[in-house]
């Protein structure tokens, strides 16, 4: 097979009409092996050592391979959990960057770096090959006529919201034709677009379509990560949700609620992985630079900050996890043609040292971009850290669920005394939250609930839940 020096950027593995270029950051690594896959049998076709390395990016480009091409990486380097590194060559690891993901996770023993059982617990080290059922990462293939779309560009006082589940929303509706229930493509059939379009809909808010993956600890139960707040890939649409497996369909679907004056936003988890904590599995950002992808203790590395409540946070310290975060949304923008979205668990994102900051590189970042500053930016303001509660504090530009909306409206119509006043405030706009930092009233994102609890019709008929 023919190799080429390639470019460190783009990251990722960028397909350029005569070839691919691959390209892995990787700070602290001593050796990156791209494993290249045969779509048809599964196996390892090749293995090769990328030579080339710029700005701890490694990279080539290789004139033979096409779109549809499988591949996943291997990384070397020191297995230290104490210093916080945990690279480990047995395990097979996906891009940060991949664009699609495919194939189903099979959870085994073997794809954790450490040996499940051993007395030393996650400071063990474990040679078993995770290659058996480990997704992998392919090559894709951006062409797709756009036509005339264009984004909707709906005002924010004329904004109406519905969240909903790709999957539950479709599969419960009688009018979706069945092969396409469940699926990108059952959200873009007309019997889904006129149910929203008489509700006054103008905007839908996808929960997570980012590739996710099921906790091995609810499998074992028979259950699933049903919300799919769990992300393992950041630019590739989960293909659970497919029903063709091609990335085509999700641009489909966005091209048609487009045309019918919709937009589409999307909910995104960029505070952690599914990686967990310490005693996670190795499959991604912890095999390929743990250190610099994750919040580590200051007092000993081997542990990790969790401000999610998620078992790792993502280190938005380090420039490169900031490249992948923000790279993550402007290509949501611009190749998949989404007008927004809505950030679980912000406060995470703006913790610089440990408190919230309002000012943080990322907050920065986002402001002065001519793509991101242009779109819908929805905060879940709090996190499950210290101070963690910020309703009222995010910066110009963003919007925000607000809780105190909620939770008024709710001690209102249970009949609470005492709640006029604060009714008042939040039916003109909260402008005690938002009027002194200049956010106009469409700062506030009404609603009385979300997917975090009852659905509204249970809210109002149960005290508990019935889940049976």
């Amino acid at each position: 097979m023919e190799i080429w020096p390639g470019r460190p950027y783009p990251l990722g593995a960028t397909w350029d009409g005569q070839g691919v270029n691959f390209s892995l950051f990787s700070e602290n690594a001593t050796r990156v092996d791209l494993c290249l896959f045969d779509g048809q049998t599964g196996r390892q076709s090749a293995c090769i050592t990328l030579s080339e390395r710029t700005d701890q990016c490694w990279h080539c480009y290789l004139p033979s391979v096409r779109p549809g091409q499988r591949y996943g990486y291997r990384v070397y380097g020191p297995y230290d959990p104490a210093q916080g590194h945990r690279f480990n060559p047995h395990k097979l690891l996906l891009d940060p960057y991949a664009k699609q993901i495919t194939g189903q996770m099979l959870w085994h023993d073997h794809h954790f770096g450490y040996t499940i059982g051993h007395p030393d617990e996650d400071l063990s080290f474990d040679t078993r090959d995770s290659m058996a059922g480990t997704p992998l990462c392919q090559v894709a293939d951006p062409a797709f006529v756009w036509g005339d779309d264009r984004r909707p560009n709906i005002p924010w006082d004329k904004t109406v919201l519905y969240e909903l589940h790709v999957k539950g929303f479709t599969r419960n509706h009688p009018k979706v034709p069945e092969h396409l229930r469940g699926t990108y493509a059952g959200l873009a059939t007309q019997p889904v677009i006129e149910y929203l379009q008489r509700l006054g809909v103008t905007s839908v808010e996808l929960m997570p379509i980012h590739e996710f993956l099921d906790d091995r600890h609810l499998l074992d139960r028979n259950l699933t990560n049903y919300w799919g707040y769990n992300t393992i890939g950041f630019f590739a649409p989960t293909v659970r949700y497919s029903a063709t497996g091609e990335l085509s369909e999700f641009k489909t679907m966005v091209k048609t609620l487009h045309s019918a004056g919709i937009e589409v936003i999307l909910d995104v988890v960029y505070n952690h992985t599914a990686e967990g904590n310490e005693r996670g599995p190795t499959l991604c950002f912890r095999g390929i630079d743990n250190a610099s992808y994750y919040r580590q203790s200051p007092i000993d590395p081997r542990y990790y900050m969790d401000f999610t409540g998620c078992g790792n946070t993502l280190n938005m310290l380090h420039p490169r996890v900031l490249q992948l975060i923000m790279d993550s949304l402007r290509y949501w923008v611009t190749e998949m043609h989404v007008d927004g979205f809505r950030f679980d668990l912000a406060a995470a994102l703006a913790r610089e040292l440990y408190e919230v900051d309002r000012l943080s590189a990322f907050f920065e970042i986002i402001g002065q971009d001519p793509i991101l500053s242009q779109v819908k930016l929805i905060a879940e303001p709090w996190d499950v850290g210290e101070g963690g509660y910020q309703v009222g504090n995010f910066p110009v530009g963003w919007t925000e669920w607000n809780a105190e909306y909620r939770d008024v409206m709710r001690a209102y119509w249970k009949g609470d005394g005492g709640r006029t006043g604060h009714l008042a405030y939040r039916l003109t706009g909260s402008s005690d939250l938002y009027e002194s930092s200049g956010r106009r009233p469409y700062a506030s994102i009404n609603f009385i609930t979300a997917h975090d609890g009852f659905t509204l019709h249970d809210l109002v008929s149960y005290n508990d839940k019935h889940n049976e």
